[in-house]
């Protein structure tokens, strides 16, 4: 910060040797991770858009060299597959957020996901994992774990019996989600943590759809925490990125592992993420709202034949969901009465919703989820795993609750 004048130059050093300790998550969302006072007095962190960075002197070499051997890394960087200064603030943001000791951003959600199995998991490893999580995860655990001669016991969400028989001599982590896609199911992330304690395996949750506005599975005992930050850190559709929260003590091996593997994201992506998640709170509690009003209106449809969302009384994991979540989430799945070609009808028939296989953005997405994210499969396969045909999922926005109502009322009167 050497371009700040002497006052100034003070006042930032004062002020980040001692951040305000703030408990909202708004306000956490907006400071959290920045410096008070940033060079040449913007408001807005810069993009540090370089490779590598520079040092003055020998000496300086030396001096960093040494401290990374110490294991006392000095507050600065070298390369940029090491770190950046806006990635770093990036990393920050969320890890005041998810009450995390530390946080890597890596280059996508599946990356979040498969750095940490690669570390965790030596050859002649077990994984389990719980069946509703993302197709992707499931089929690098069951499918490329293999080459790495890991083997994974899938078990279904919830059936800690299951989840307790399944567990081995050489079970080293518990991989699960909550709410889980499509369907959303909860995970009781108290008693899931407990397991993983008591069977000395390391605990992962995938808490994309929650975010830490809705839920903090680290405040329940869970060992690492990973989001697609694509999809509501993000909130805007424009990014593709990851995240991996937890004690330092697990993240600094994982983040020097993603330095070899190269799985790094960028300092614009990094902007972009500080950028999104300063509206976090806002549009999660706005999506939470809004989910929770559509969730009923289809509820009570006659064209409806079941909704799946937690912030409903008949959902399976309403009582887990009250007790550990903040909010319900944006995201909702329902069955409608009707063949495939009734649902293409409807959601052809939206004119508000898109269609698209993301979440978490501004814009309010539909999908037929056997279509999207099944087609390769047979309808006979697709039902083993639990994916009938009349299947839709909606990812809700930030519009206004009548008007997406109102658009899903329209499209299914053709159904």
């Amino acid at each position: 910060m050497s371009n700040l004048p002497g006052a100034a130059r003070e006042r930032n050093e004062k002020n980040n040797r001692g951040e305000m300790k703030v408990e909202g998550q708004s306000t956490r969302a907006v400071h959290a991770g920045e410096r008070r006072f940033k060079s040449y007095h913007a408001l807005v962190d810069p993009i540090f858009q370089t490779s590598a960075f520079t040092f003055e002197t020998m000496s300086e070499v030396v001096e960093y060299q040494e401290s990374q051997g110490q294991g006392q890394p000095i507050d600065r960087f070298e390369y940029g597959r090491y770190g950046n200064p806006t990635i770093a603030a990036a990393e920050a943001r969320l890890a005041a957020l998810e009450n995390a000791e530390s946080v890597i951003q890596v280059a996508s959600g599946m990356a979040a996901i498969t750095i940490p199995l690669l570390y965790l998991l030596p050859a002649g490893s077990h994984l389990i994992m719980t069946d509703d999580c993302y197709r992707r995860t499931r089929q690098f655990c069951e499918t490329y774990l293999k080459n790495f001669n890991i083997a994974c016991t899938v078990v279904p969400l919830g059936d800690f019996a299951a989840l307790e028989a399944a567990v081995r001599p050489e079970t080293y982590a518990l991989l699960s989600e909550t709410p889980s896609n499509p369907y959303l199911r909860i995970l009781d992330l108290e008693r899931f943590a407990e397991i993983g304690r008591r069977h000395d395996a390391i605990t992962i949750i995938d808490s994309t759809l929650a975010t830490p506005i809705n839920t903090c599975p680290l405040d329940w005992g869970i060992d690492l925490v990973v989001h697609s930050a694509t999809k509501y850190l993000g909130g805007h559709n424009d990014l593709v990125a990851g995240f991996i929260a937890g004690k330092t003590v697990l993240i600094k091996p994982i983040r020097n592992l993603n330095g070899i593997l190269g799985s790094v994201s960028d300092p614009n992506t990094a902007y972009l993420l500080l950028r999104g998640m300063k509206t976090l709170a806002l549009r999660v509690e706005h999506q939470n709202k809004t989910a929770q009003a559509v969730a009923e209106f289809l509820a009570a449809h006659p064209a409806v034949e079941q909704v799946y969302y937690p912030g409903l009384s008949t959902h399976p994991g309403y009582e887990i969901a009250c007790r550990q979540m903040k909010g319900f989430g944006g995201l909702l799945s329902f069955k409608l009465r009707g063949d495939v070609q009734a649902c293409y009808r409807f959601i052809d028939a939206l004119q508000v919703f898109f269609i698209s296989a993301s979440l978490g953005g501004a814009e309010s997405l539909a999908i037929h989820v056997a279509t999207h994210a099944y087609y390769d499969l047979s309808p006979e396969e697709r039902l083993e795993v639990g994916i009938p045909d009349n299947l839709i999922r909606l990812a809700i926005g930030i519009e206004d609750a009548q008007d997406l109502i109102a658009d899903l009322d329209q499209a299914l009167k053709l159904v």
